[in-house]
């Protein structure tokens, strides 16, 4: 394996190795969806949601959508990161903010462990949907920051660690509405509450159709010796609705907003039928990636027809060759 994770080994991620007739870069685990739309009693849907090692196992923060349709999310624990136990309580804050902070919704949160706690991002209601911010040490007290940015903003994702002694976060503005457009930016800060040095990444392509309305950053992006490996969801808009799919990129490491390399043809496109089959028809949306540094194994979670979540898996290696090799970026 030339291409190396920059991170912890974790011996115990869950993997099944590709299917011989297989001839995918990313390929689906066999017990897909691994969190059925009903896997706690008060939930429509369980779906993108972001996992991390945590103990001796894992824990999680779920997009659970109730049965009267309220966005909301909830801890969880596993021993395998396949087999979850999610609360059936959805995550109260400790000490918001105050004045006018409003919680009205809150999905698709994205899970960092940067320093000494795991930060949860998330599409947070106020006036509209924008970054949420908070941290835990436990997932079982959870405290909430200052919003990340204005409304209208979705997809905040942040880096692992500090990039020349400043944090970092990928970001989507939006609208309030589906959202028929959307670009990647980063932005910077020195202390998670004021954010600037906005920077443009990377947009939509006429040229690559699975891509062509909108794109957004999905897992926290993965260090590597050739660049930070990020995974997003690139949208189609077709005579049938929006169909969303799954790429990848290949940052600088002391410069993301530089894109190396980027995926033309997606990876994993909906095509089973609990992606093409839903609440929302045919959706891939990636939220999660756990990694192994001495195997180059992932293991990406993605929400499916907003409706389950399910695993897909792929090498470092694998991955990085395939976006060199049909790269977007000329």
């Amino acid at each position: 394996m030339s291409v190396k994770i920059i991170g912890q080994d974790l011996p115990n991620i869950p993997w099944e190795e590709r299917p011989a007739e297989c001839k995918d870069v990313m390929w689906r685990y066999t017990g897909n969806p691994v969190i059925k739309r009903d896997a706690i009693a008060c939930a429509n849907s369980i779906f993108n949601s972001a996992v991390v090692p945590y103990g001796d196992g894992f824990a999680g923060v779920f997009r659970c959508d109730s049965r009267s349709r309220r966005m909301q999310i909830h801890a969880g624990f596993s021993k395998d990161a396949v087999n979850w136990q999610i609360n059936e309580e959805p995550i109260t804050f400790i000490d918001p903010p105050p004045n006018d902070w409003q919680y009205s919704f809150a999905y698709d949160p994205r899970v960092c462990y940067l320093e000494d706690r795991y930060y949860i991002v998330w599409c947070n209601g106020f006036y509209g949907p924008t970054i949420g911010l908070g941290y835990t040490f436990d997932f079982k007290d959870f405290y909430q920051m200052e919003n990340a940015f204005l409304p209208h903003n979705r997809n905040g994702v942040l880096f692992p660690r500090k990039i020349n002694g400043e944090y970092m976060m990928l970001s989507r503005p939006s609208d309030n509405g589906q959202t028929a457009f959307g670009d990647i930016f980063l932005s910077s800060s020195k202390d998670l509450v004021y954010w600037g040095k906005h920077r443009h990444v990377f947009g939509t392509s006429v040229t690559s159709g699975w891509q062509s309305l909108k794109v957004g950053a999905g897992p926290i992006p993965i260090e590597t010796s050739e660049g930070w490996l990020l995974f997003y969801h690139g949208v189609l808009q077709s005579c049938c609705g929006y169909s969303y799919s799954i790429g990848a990129a290949l940052l600088d490491l002391d410069d993301p907003a530089k894109v190396i390399a980027r995926s033309n043809y997606y990876l994993l496109s909906p095509q089973k039928l609990y992606e093409c089959v839903g609440d929302t028809p045919n959706v891939c949306f990636p939220c999660a990636a756990l990694t192994d540094a001495a195997t180059g194994r992932i293991a990406i979670y993605y929400g499916c027809a907003d409706t389950v979540t399910s695993l897909a898996f792929c090498q470092v290696d694998e991955v990085i060759a395939e976006i060199r090799k049909n790269n977007l970026v000329k």
